[in-house]
C-alpha cells in the first residue's frame, strides 16, 4: 500500500484553507460593495475608492458596465496587490489603480459620482466635494459608522426641459454658471461620424 507524504497532506490542507479564505473575502467584498451602492443610490458613473488596499472592494464596486472605478492608495505594496487582483478578474480598464500622494485628488472639478473611503484623514472634505459632480455622493466611514454626504446641485444651474431650453423654443437659459469651456471634462464617442443624421461628440 502506497503511503501518502505527510508534507503533501499539509500542503493540500493549506491550499484548501487559502482558497476558502479567499472565497470568503471575495464574497464579503461583494456584499459590502452592494451595501454601499444601495445606501448611496449611485447607479453608475465614475467611482473613486480612496485607500483601496488589496483592491477587492474596489473591483466589487464595478457592479456592472455602468461604472468606471478607480482605486487610490499611497502604499506601493497595496497598489501592486490591487492591480494583480483586478487583472486576475479581467476587469482592468473598467477598474484601475493609481498612486495617491495625499492632499490633492487627481480629478477635475465636478467629475466623480461616488467617493468611497474608510479614512479621509489625508483628504479635506472640501477636496472630496470639489471633485464630486452635483448630486454626487461621498460615503465615508468614521469610527465604524458610514456617513453619507450629497453634493447639492447649485441653484445657479438651470434646467433644460426641451432641446431648445423650454417649450418656447428659445435657447436662452437662466443659467449663470455656464461659460466658455476652460478644460476637457470628458470625451464621448464617436469622435468622427460619416452619418449626416448624427453629430460628432463635440461641435462648435
Amino acid at each position: 500500500m502506497k503511503k501518502t507524504n505527510p508534507l503533501s497532506k499539509i500542503f493540500t490542507c493549506l491550499l484548501l484553507i487559502s482558497l476558502v479564505i479567499s472565497s470568503a473575502r471575495a464574497q464579503q467584498a461583494e456584499q459590502e460593495a452592494e451595501n454601499i451602492l444601495d445606501a448611496t443610490g449611485v447607479k453608475g458613473g465614475v467611482v473613486v475608492h480612496i485607500g483601496c488596499g488589496d483592491g477587492r472592494l474596489t473591483a466589487a464596486l464595478c457592479a456592472n458596465d455602468s461604472y468606471i472605478v478607480q482605486g487610490l492608495d499611497n502604499d506601493a505594496k497595496n497598489i501592486r496587490k490591487a492591480r494583480e487582483h483586478i487583472h486576475s478578474l479581467g476587469l482592468y480598464g473598467k477598474v484601475s489603480i493609481d498612486q495617491f500622494r495625499g492632499g490633492h485628488l487627481p480629478y477635475i472639478d465636478n467629475f466623480v459620482n461616488l467617493v468611497v473611503s474608510e479614512d479621509t484623514s489625508e483628504v479635506p472634505i472640501d477636496e472630496v466635494l470639489r471633485i464630486l459632480a452635483p448630486k454626487g455622493v461621498a460615503y465615508i466611514k468614521k469610527a465604524g459608522q458610514w456617513i453619507k454626504a450629497v453634493k447639492e446641485r447649485p441653484a445657479e444651474i438651470d434646467d433644460w426641459t426641451h432641446y431648445l431650453y423650454d417649450a418656447s423654443g428659445n435657447a436662452v437659459a437662466k443659467d449663470s454658471i455656464v461659460g466658455p469651456p476652460r478644460r476637457m471634462q470628458w470625451t464621448g464617442g464617436p469622435k468622427w461620424a460619416r452619418s449626416h443624421e448624427h453629430s460628432a461628440s463635440l461641435n462648435a
